[in-house]
This record gives C-alpha cells, sequence and structure tokens, in this order.
C-alpha cells in the first residue's frame, strides 16, 4: 500500500534524468550505435530542431547491424522508431509505468521514456530509475 501510494505521489521530473543523450535523424546508423555502446544505454531520443521525432535502441541498431541489414550510410531517420512512447514532467511514477507496460509489444516492457512538455524533449526516466527510486522507500 505504501509503494502505491508513493508510485501515485511522486512524479516524474523528481527522477528524470535531464541531460539526455541525443542522436540527430542524420547521424548513420553504425556511429548512432557506438554512442549508445560507449554510454552504456539502451535507447536514445532521435530529434529535429529540439523536437522529438523517434527513437533508436540499442537491441534494433546492433541485432541488425549483426545482421548486416543496413547499407553503408543508412541514416538513423531510416530506421527509427517513430511511434514513441512519452510522459510528460508532471506524470506520476505509476502513469510512467503504465506507460512501460501499455506500449510495449507482448509481455516486454519499455524501459526508456522520453519526457517531454510542449513539445519539447526535456528529459528521459528508465525503468532502473524507478526501481531506484523504489529502493529507498523499502
Amino acid at each position: 500500500m505504501v509503494v502505491l501510494i508513493m508510485l501515485e505521489k511522486i512524479k516524474v521530473e523528481n527522477l528524470m534524468t535531464r541531460d539526455v543523450l541525443t542522436v540527430e535523424k542524420d547521424e548513420e546508423t553504425v556511429f548512432a550505435f557506438e554512442k549508445l555502446m560507449k554510454n552504456k544505454i539502451s535507447a536514445m531520443p532521435v530529434i529535429d530542431d529540439d523536437k522529438l521525432i523517434g527513437i533508436v535502441t540499442a537491441t534494433d541498431l546492433g541485432h541488425n547491424l549483426i545482421l548486416d541489414k543496413y547499407q553503408f550510410g543508412t541514416k538513423v531517420k531510416d530506421i527509427m522508431a517513430t511511434k514513441v512512447a512519452c510522459v510528460s514532467s508532471k506524470s506520476t511514477l505509476k502513469e510512467a509505468i503504465s506507460a512501460m507496460f501499455e506500449n510495449a509489444p507482448g509481455e516486454d516492457i519499455i524501459n526508456q521514456l522520453p519526457v517531454v512538455d510542449d513539445g519539447k524533449l526535456v528529459g528521459i526516466i528508465s525503468d532502473g530509475d524507478i526501481i531506484k527510486a523504489l529502493k529507498k522507500e523499502l
């Protein structure tokens, strides 16, 4: 019961990462994948003029690079997911968790949610951020 109250009380803005690593739509996929691996993150929002237009994941990029599905020079804009689940900074953790489950395929969970206010990317929240917050309360 205490955890449920906490999930309904804490706002995304209190846990999100504000300095978001992003990728431009015209960057080549191999360099986007390298950026993900170098920074040990699983997903990067794709931006165009500070607006969120897509997302790329390490799993998708790495898998397709290994299978040699991209031609030399393939751009992020050609392969990014354009249907991106997001939350606002004023969303609760409960709403963020719901978005992570409701927008994932099958039994999966989205582990990175861009935080968008008034059409502008202002942060990102991960399942790890939420777990850390829960651990502090337990």
